[in-house]
């Protein structure tokens, strides 16, 4: 146990680890409360005094329910060392909720927004103050749960944080390599030398990073085996990225670079705030400082983006759940338009109903007065004449990768969507392959089941007005019989992550004792069989009996 006057903590009680300090879970003598207390090693003492005094600086200045709080600062007992006691977050980091199975293709959409609003309000104060951060990440953005229950995220870490007006420059270099700037990462990664000097832009370079990795659970840049492994590629991508792109991978080793400026089929957001969202990450995530937005502009486009209202509309003809972000003072005409350029449905030809009964917007009513919609209760579409069913996009790549197997909660899988299992680059633990395993990579676009219940919702509404009961019947079967394979998946899902769980313990142990190697080697057996028993099931049952459900409610709908 160690302790400062106030404080003290176990070092066993480690919560992050760093280059020059260690925080820890911390109590207070007197009260008991739970404190993260940030703790200097020797190595910290060796920079300049300057440098070891502006994290104290920073933080002092700073007051802002998005940026977490400094409450004392006081020295450890025995070694003298300086340490910070701060707020402490319960919750982990960012990096710790993208963890999460349930998120292996991103955050869901109403968690995202809640992202970008506290990351935004944080920057904002940051540059209110003239600071620039230079290690923004999801592991520096922690989160705490609010009293109304939702999440509340928080930047932290300044021990790289300095004074820096907007057009001053420095030479100096932190940060972490995945997230950092072009030219940073030149001098920083690659070690080469050069002359230039670097703004407080380089901020909302690592925000670029960090809002792609959170929106879709993948990094934007990625070369084959990894950026840690194949650096000079990952340079490659970062400095020739086009204008207007938001990602880049290299899928093959010496492949080309496949350049992307769009999000992911996988990713959770709706095409409604992906439309909004890529345009501003696209203008941060310039190489180019000249090219890149200032952070005035950065602010006034996510202001632009949070201040908006959301709109659900449910298109019956195309089983698919629109999300329509506008201002509140917008009229329905343009409502209208912007329907039907994600639906494809001329205004003309639209006809809406709300709570079973028909809709009629007048050209000039404001969004502010529109009826409230929720996933459950959304406005239901319908089209005058006659239009294809989309129905949920699929995304299969047949290629041999080192692969995750990731588990979606059968809650999220019903009202959300049917990502069923995450096959991706990342060894499950390294040095390890599988040999022959051909990984297919599946993933349904959000919706999946809401588009059944919402569709059988309607044929119930409709059932006393057919002539016919027996479209109807038999898709109820068919929804029945979905369920009972997505059940069946759900038990190998529940395997798998059991076993990818123990794979990570494993992982964090240097070597293991003979009898947990053995396991090990059945769980890799076991994890193959359940993976492919899993795709076999998605592939063969779901996916197959949901395409025969979309063309048979096709048919109904005619």
């Amino acid at each position: 146990m160690q302790s400062t006057a106030n404080y003290l903590w176990l070092i066993s009680d480690l919560l992050g680890q760093g280059a020059t300090a260690n925080v820890y879970r911390g109590r207070h003598k007197k009260t008991g409360d739970l404190y993260a207390v940030k703790v200097f090693n020797n190595l910290s003492f060796l920079r300049p005094l300057d440098v070891q005094m502006r994290e104290f600086e920073v933080l002092k200045k700073l007051n802002h329910k998005n940026i977490v709080k400094l409450f004392a600062v006081e020295e450890e007992s025995n070694t003298r060392h300086k340490v910070l006691v701060m707020e402490y977050c319960p919750c982990g980091s960012l990096y710790t909720v993208l963890e999460e199975s349930s998120n292996a293709y991103g955050l869901p959409e109403d968690e995202f927004l809640i992202v970008l609003q506290d990351v935004v309000a944080g920057m904002n104060h940051l540059r209110e103050y003239g600071i620039v951060h230079r290690d923004i990440k999801p592991g520096n953005i922690m989160r705490v749960i609010g009293e109304d229950g939702r999440s509340v995220y928080k930047l932290t870490d300044f021990g790289a944080a300095r004074e820096l007006d907007d057009d001053e420059q420095f030479v100096s270099l932190y940060g972490t390599e995945e997230y950092l700037h072009p030219d940073m990462y030149e001098r920083a990664v690659l070690r080469k030398e050069h002359q230039k000097k670097y703004g407080a832009t380089v901020d909302l370079w690592s925000i670029g990073v960090t809002f792609f990795h959170a929106a879709t659970g993948s990094l934007p840049f990625r070369p084959f085996e990894g950026p840690r492994r194949n650096k000079e590629v990952m340079y490659k991508i970062i400095t020739e990225k086009p204008s207007g792109t938001v990602s880049g991978q290299q899928k093959f080793e010496n492949g080309k670079i496949e350049w992307s400026t769009e999000m992911p089929v996988s990713c959770n957001l709706s095409k409604g705030l992906q439309s909004l969202l890529t345009p501003v990450l696209a203008n941060i995530l310039e190489a180019d400082q000249e090219k890149c937005w200032g952070f005035d502009q950065f602010f006034a486009e996510t202001s632009d983006i949070l201040h908006r209202t959301v709109v659900l509309v449910f298109s019956l003809q195309q089983a698919t759940l629109h999300y329509i972000y506008i201002h509140q003072y917008n009229t329905a005409t343009l409502f209208q338009e912007l329907l039907s350029r994600r639906c494809s449905i001329p205004v003309h030809n639209q006809e809406l109903l709300y709570e079973g009964r028909r809709l009629q917007l007048e050209p000039n009513r404001q969004a502010q007065t529109f009826p409230r919609t929720s996933r459950d209760n959304p406005i239901m579409l319908l089209s005058r004449e006659s239009v294809a069913t989309v129905g949920l996009i699929f995304e299969d790549r047949k290629s041999l990768y080192y692969y995750e197997l990731m588990k979606e909660d059968y809650s999220e899988m019903v009202h959300k969507k049917s990502e069923v299992i995450h096959y991706t680059r990342v060894t499950v633990y390294p040095g390890y392959s599988i040999p022959g395993l051909q990984c297919t990579c599946i993933s349904i676009q959000k919706q999946s089941l809401t588009v059944i219940s919402n569709i059988c919702g309607l044929m119930l509404l409709l059932k006393p007005h057919m002539s016919s009961t027996a479209p109807f019947s038999h898709l109820t079967l068919m929804v029945f019989s979905l369920c009972l394979s997505v059940e069946r998946i759900k038990v190998l899902l529940d395997s798998i992550t059991a076993i990818y769980h123990q794979f990570k313990k494993d992982k964090a142990e240097r070597r293991l004792p003979y009898n947990e190697e053995q396991i090990h080697k059945f769980d890799k057996q076991k994890l193959v069989f359940h993976a492919t028993k899993a795709r076999s099931l998605f592939t063969e049952e779901c996916a197959m009996k949901y395409r025969l459900f979309i063309s048979k409610s096709e048919e109904w709908m005619r």
